[in-house]
């Protein structure tokens, strides 16, 4: 019994951590967000994008399977039991993706940037280094003697 409440424990503390946590709530809003982005493709894109074409992407295809009928749209010849390659979906939902990308580089670019505001840059390091004056090899900046060619080093004051 012992051996469950370890592995349940231990699973527990698995995903009540917050780095899964994080994950969880970016998947569930990653699955909102992608129904805007469709209804953005196919509401607002595609009909515009359809006047300069001449055509609506989400119903082209090509018809695999001998038939002496015609079909106006993926879903009717399906439905009729025709076999269809339908690159017009693909080629929408590779737009789905480029907008999807899109959006989500220019929000973290703004989250980024609105991280940033307020924050003081970072103070230049002091040297860890200098070039010793004999040899110009790198060496440590407290170094007295140069390990490369035994120049006795000089102090800067």
């Amino acid at each position: 019994m012992s051996k469950d409440k370890g592995f349940f424990a231990e699973f527990k503390k698995f995903v009540l951590r917050g780095n899964v946590m994080d994950m969880a709530v970016g998947v569930i809003i990653g699955g909102a967000f992608t129904a805007i982005v469709t209804s953005l493709n196919n509401d607002l894109l595609s009909p515009i994008l359809g006047l300069f074409g001449g055509t609506d992407f989400s119903n082209l295809f090509i018809l695999l399977s001998k038939t002496d009928q015609t079909f106006a749209s993926v879903a009717e010849a399906r439905e009729a039991g025709a076999a269809v390659f339908a690159y017009g979906s693909f080629i929408t939902a590779v737009i789905n993706f480029l907008i999807t990308a899109l959006v989500i580089f220019i929000l973290v670019k703004a989250v980024n940037k609105a991280m940033s505001i307020g924050k003081k840059p970072e103070a230049p390091k002091a040297p860890t280094t200098k070039k010793c004056p004999f040899c110009k090899s790198e060496i440590a900046i407290d170094a007295t003697r140069c390990p490369h060619c035994t120049s006795i080093l000089e102090e800067n004051k």
